[in-house]
């Protein structure tokens, strides 16, 4: 038995739910190797182009950056520790900024949890004194 056939564009956004407009701009970041294309003009994409897109969805699923999964399909050129050292990098990369995230939102946590105190309290006073948190964020920090 031989290859598979070729998809077209139409078949390949069916077959991976991207749309053809996604399928042609992973095409251009490289992220698909470039279709070939039929004496019409239509785009032909080997069936292996299924796996490979797959393969970028699941990256994106745990969290990759289309530029990062971009990065790790160059990878191919290289076997064994010498990939693996390069993808290392690259997670390494990624957890450290996942860990800044985490940091920003846990202050950002933090911020609205006092700023919802505030409001707490000037609502449990009963008075129609200013929202304390809308006068905190109204004050020039100069």
């Amino acid at each position: 038995m031989g290859e598979p056939p070729p998809f077209r564009i139409g078949e390949l956004s069916a077959q991976s739910g991207l749309s053809r407009d996604a399928l042609r701009y992973y095409e251009r970041l490289g992220l698909m190797p470039r279709a070939r294309r039929t004496t019409g003009g239509f785009r032909l994409y080997p069936a292996a182009t299924l796996d490979r897109i797959r393969f970028i969805k699941q990256a994106q699923l745990h969290g990759l950056t289309l530029r990062e999964i971009q990065e790790l399909l160059g990878f191919q050129d290289r076997r064994g520790r010498e990939r693996c050292r390069s993808v290392q990098r690259l997670l390494a990369k990624k957890l450290a900024d996942v860990d800044g995230q985490l940091q920003q939102l846990q202050e950002l946590r933090h911020t609205l949890r006092s700023y919802l105190s505030q409001c707490e309290r000037t609502l449990g006073r009963g008075t129609d004194e200013e929202c304390p948190v809308v006068r905190e964020l109204s004050d020039d920090p100069s």
